[in-house]
């Protein structure tokens, strides 16, 4: 009720946010904003999914996206990945949220080459799924960054409670590391990277203070790579209707995903690799 009656507050398009009946968490008009929507039910879930956005995001492009692409809005992204979890398994507890919880970066400069944004939004993001996983023990948690939001989860990786089973990366810019290895992890280590994205181009380096290592797609990283087909540029990968939209929801679901080279095998606790 405090967040509905901040939203309020706020103005348009904000009230109209709380008028539709979204849930938030957290809201915050200042600055860039800060902004945490969930769809589902977190009462009951126990299917659980934070997707964190990267560079460019602020609170006044969380419902239309980047320059009025709707594929790139954190709340659209959110809406199709929790259409397509309920549509694999419509008796599915899930709960989707759409994580504007840190400030990212602006622009490709100097900030988004370094991992000040990073390291503070992976403190928030512990900090928020160390709550879900009191509030729903049973729950398995899978984190989701795009672009710089991958750096968010690899920073935030250690930290991280037993609940997490699964860490996805789209288009990531890197986690920290050059190798899923040193992630110091049990969760498994996901990467989408479609053929036409421009983060490709990125270096792999890591030079004072500079950087973010192997991208998590790279093969030598050795992150299972998800199936790209139907994905175009850096922001189309929860897109209804791209393999990749599909594969994440079979592993937020516990279900056997397929990687990008054909059929996951399934771990000895039924979670596919």
């Amino acid at each position: 009720r405090l967040v509905a009656t901040a939203l309020r507050d706020a103005g348009p398009p904000y009230a109209g946010w709380a008028d539709a009946g979204r849930t938030f968490l957290d809201f915050d008009p200042r600055g860039d904003g800060r902004a945490v929507e969930v769809l589902g039910d977190l009462d009951t879930a126990d299917r659980i999914v934070v997707l964190v956005p990267g560079v460019d995001s602020t609170l006044a492009d969380f419902d239309r996206g980047l320059g009025g692409v709707a594929r790139r809005a954190p709340a659209v992204q959110a809406r199709a990945l929790h259409a397509a979890l309920r549509q694999a398994d419509p008796a599915a507890r899930v709960a989707v949220l759409a994580w504007l919880g840190y400030d990212p970066p602006e622009g490709l400069g100097w900030a988004a080459a370094r991992s000040e944004r990073a390291r503070t939004g992976a403190r928030a993001l512990t900090r928020l799924v160390r709550t879900l996983a009191r509030q729903r023990p049973t729950a398995a948690i899978t984190l989701i960054g795009h672009s710089y939001g991958a750096l968010v989860l690899g920073l935030a990786a250690p930290a991280l409670p037993d609940q997490v089973h699964a860490l996805v990366t789209l288009g990531g810019v890197g986690m920290g590391v050059d190798r899923a290895a040193e992630l110091r992890t049990a969760a498994q280590v996901w990467a989408a990277e479609a053929p036409d994205d421009w983060i490709r181009r990125l270096p792999a380096l890591r030079l004072f203070g500079l950087g973010h290592g192997v991208r998590p797609a790279a093969r030598a990283c050795g992150a299972h790579r998800l199936p790209v087909d139907g994905v175009h540029g850096h922001d189309g990968y929860l897109v209804p209707g791209t393999g990749t939209l599909s594969a994440v929801a079979r592993i937020a679901l516990h279900r056997p995903a397929t990687t990008e080279t054909g059929p996951a095998y399934p771990m000895p606790n039924g979670v596919a690799r």
